[in-house]
Order: C-alpha cells, then sequence, then structure tokens
C-alpha cells in the first residue's frame, strides 16, 4: 500500500555523504524534507539540488532539515556536490542518502517492491525517484508531490507549501488558493462562528462554509 498523508513515514537506516543516518533520529523535533532523485551529475537534478542549498537559510528559519536521495552512492555524491555548488556559487550543506539497493525508494513507494537498477542504467530507469516529501515533528507525511523528469520543482512552491502547513498544523485552520504567509486563513467547519470568534476574533464570512480569519496568531 502507497504512503498516504498522516502516514508515519517509513525509518531507515543508510548512509549518506555526511555518514550514516537513522533517519527519525535525524529528524528528531525538527520539520524535514525529502526530495528524491533517479541519478547523480544528471542536469535538471543538479539545478534542484543548486535551489535547495540556495534557501539553507529559509529552511533554518522554519527549523526544517533537508536531505536528498538519489539511487547512486557516496562516492558519486560526493563528487557531484562539487558540480552542485559549483553551479549553485554556495555550499551544500545538508546530507545525500545514497539509495544504491533501492530501499528507501521503495519504502517511499516511488518504485514497486521488484525494481531493481539494470547494468548500464539511465535516469529512465528509476525515472519515478522524483518526488518531495514534506514530514512534520511527530514523524507522519504532510505533503508529497512528484514530477516527471522534464520538469523542474520549484521550490517557491515547497517553501509556500512548507509555510502553509506550518500555520496550520495541529489547528482547526487551512490556506485558500495562493495563500502567501500573512494573509488571512480559512476557519474549519469544526468551529461554529461563536467558537471560532472566540478563539480567532471577527471572521469574514464569504459563504456559510466559507469563513476567513485574520491571519490570528
Amino acid at each position: 500500500m502507497g504512503l498516504r498523508i498522516n502516514d508515519i513515514v517509513p525509518d531507515f537506516t543508510a548512509e549518506t555523504d555526511k555518514g550514516t543516518i537513522s533517519f527519525h533520529d535525524w529528524i528528531g523535533d525538527s520539520w524535514a524534507i525529502l526530495f528524491s532523485h533517479p541519478k547523480d551529475f544528471t542536469p535538471v537534478c543538479t539545478t534542484e539540488f543548486g535551489a535547495v542549498a540556495q534557501l539553507a537559510d529559509e529552511w533554518a528559519k522554519r527549523n526544517t532539515k533537508v536531505i536528498g536521495v538519489s539511487v547512486d552512492g557516496v562516492e558519486d555524491h560526493k563528487k557531484w556536490k562539487g558540480d552542485i555548488e559549483s553551479f549553485a556559487g554556495t555550499s551544500a550543506g545538508f546530507p545525500i542518502i545514497a539509495d544504491e539497493g533501492l530501499a528507501v525508494s521503495k519504502a517511499f513507494d516511488m518504485l514497486p517492491a521488484d525494481a531493481y537498477l539494470p547494468d548500464g542504467r539511465t535516469p529512465a530507469d528509476s525515472a519515478t525517484v522524483r518526488s518531495v516529501f514534506i514530514i512534520s515533528p511527530d514523524k507522519k507525511l504532510q505533503l508529497s508531490m512528484t514530477y516527471p523528469m522534464s520538469v523542474g520543482r520549484n521550490f517557491a512552491e515547497v517553501l509556500r507549501a512548507l509555510d502553509g502547513l506550518q500555520r496550520t498544523y495541529q489547528q482547526p485552520l487551512a490556506t485558500p488558493a495562493n495563500w502567501q504567509t500573512g494573509q488571512d486563513v480559512i476557519v474549519a467547519l469544526a468551529l461554529d462562528n461563536a467558537a471560532a470568534e472566540k478563539k480567532y476574533g471577527a471572521l469574514d464570512i464569504k459563504l456559510p462554509y466559507l469563513r476567513f480569519a485574520k491571519n490570528p496568531g
């Protein structure tokens, strides 16, 4: 069965270019983003890793750890980091998991259980290892998105989604379409008007089922 929203994500021990990690322990009390790639030294993935590296301060502001996955080995990861840093113009301090045995890719349902890497493989052999997973401190999956190899991921959108998740985490709130930090949020129908106003102040009621609050603290 596939990994679904609010499932506890798989725990695993893996080698990275920064040493051995135990995934749940590595997350600790932070939020985490795991982003996967079908092969090292590929053009789109190099730009994506570079974008993640350039956002290091933004991840830190949000108490969020980022970690890459690629189905190549540690030594290739270390060499590829040089290309990534050269392209991005900054250091790439996050770890990259060496998923040569495909254990992580299969655990996160990016590849079928019987998948293997053939000799002389190309990125197309692991093309579905192109996902982003946002994980909350309770180790539950909060969001996932999968991209084809031809479309680079928009990490501004990943940041926006992370902001929305953190804004509404464990609260009866949601964000509307195209929401940005600081904008009004939607109050869940679990609260009636009186309870919602007591908790969040005056409401902007657009429809009986669509009620906004002024970016409550």
